[in-house]
């Protein structure tokens, strides 16, 4: 417990001593990594990367619950965003092989495994355990509306465009789809946070009680700090991680769209479980906040960044998802659509979400 240990006793943070070690620790591996770590030093790195994204995520829902919902959820969104754009920037100026499709592969992963693997989870496990369970309708919607045109126009539209060649955005057409990326999820957070907030609370009162007391200032302090440290670690590990995790992905035969997929798992796995969590406690709605919070920030920040920094290197990205791919996207989000639609779920829904990614990840490996 934190209370048991030193910082707590002698400054009152009650914080669990794992989360202040681990990016510590982080720090201390990669000052003695060399430019090509050895197998058994990379897999080291990889378990404590790990590790500091649990950190990471725990300090950011430390904060988040210092300022509440639906504020929490947003910073823990936004928190995950800055780390996947960070792997995705790090690794994309790092490694020329990947330059062209990471971003693309990064974010439709992230996508599916929130769309289909997160909320069908979310949706499986507490259909079994509360047989039904309810969310607002208007929130989920205006998630699902904006998140819609976001994919559509960033991963779907490239393949239709003429300026230039292949399922690629010219300069300019970049550009305007960040922008528009950008507005739409800045829009999303403005009704999200002022002028429609109560779409993304709790219906049931009971459910705002059960939420832990805020953290007192300095435990508040301390996770902002440790949560900046900790994104840092993320940024340089992934440097380190990077021609590792692309080699493992070459021997193994598969795609290297799966250098994606990986990616965006190590990075969602602690939100998945809080979304998890939370819905094995009949708080559906703080799942959803969750998941479609962080689908949108994931595509609409992460497109802006991408563009900004093609922008200023010699840097060329592929946006446009192959037909397959098409195929999954419209699927998964026409039974989102149709499963939110009554304002109750039930174990179906996170089953035929489940079967969906399935489909997916065994397409991507055995395309």
């Amino acid at each position: 417990m934190p209370s048991k240990h030193f910082l707590y006793r002698r400054f009152k943070v009650a914080l669990p001593l794992w989360s202040v070690i681990s990016p510590l620790l982080g720090l201390i591996l990669l000052f003695f990594a060399g430019k090509e770590p050895s197998p058994l030093f990379a897999t080291l790195l990889g378990a404590v990367l790990i590790s500091v994204v649990l950190s990471a995520v725990h300090h950011a829902e430390v904060v988040a619950h210092k300022v509440g919902e639906p504020y929490g959820t947003l910073i823990l969104a936004l928190a995950i965003t800055v780390i996947e754009v960070s792997l995705i920037v790090s690794i994309m100026l790092t490694d020329m092989s990947q330059q062209a499709t990471l971003a693309r592969d990064t974010v439709f992963a992230a996508i599916m495994i929130l769309l289909t693997g997160i909320i069908g989870l979310c949706l499986l496990i507490g259909g079994y355990k509360f047989k039904e369970q309810v969310f607002i309708k208007q929130g989920v919607s205006a998630a699902l509306i904006a998140l819609t045109a976001i994919t559509v126009l960033t991963l779907v539209l490239p393949n239709f465009t003429t300026t230039s060649a292949g399922p690629t955005y010219s300069n300019s057409q970049l550009l305007f789809v960040a922008i528009i990326s950008l507005v739409l999820y800045m829009g999303f957070v403005f009704l999200q946070t002022i002028r429609h907030r109560y779409y993304f609370l709790p219906e049931d009162e009971k459910e705002q009680q059960e939420h832990a007391h805020p953290p007192s200032a300095a435990t508040t302090t301390t996770s902002l700090l440790l949560l900046l440290v900790g994104l840092a670690v993320v940024v340089l590990m992934s440097k380190k991680l990077s021609p590792s995790i692309e080699a493992i992905v070459v021997n193994l035969g598969a795609p290297k769209s799966l250098v994606g997929i990986i990616i965006a798992a190590v990075i969602l796995l602690p939100e998945g479980l809080a979304a998890i969590r939370a819905a094995t406690r009949n708080r559906l709605q703080t799942s959803l906040n969750l998941a479609l919070g962080s689908a949108l920030a994931s595509i609409g920040l992460t497109i802006p960044a991408v563009a900004i920094v093609t922008n200023f290197t010699d840097l060329h990205v592929s946006l446009g998802i192959d037909t397959r791919s098409t195929l999954l996207l419209v699927l998964s989000l026409f039974v989102i659509s149709i499963s939110f639609g009554a304002g109750r779920t039930n174990v179906l829904q996170g089953l035929v979400l489940l079967t969906i990614f399935a489909t997916y990840l065994f397409t991507t490996i055995v395309p």
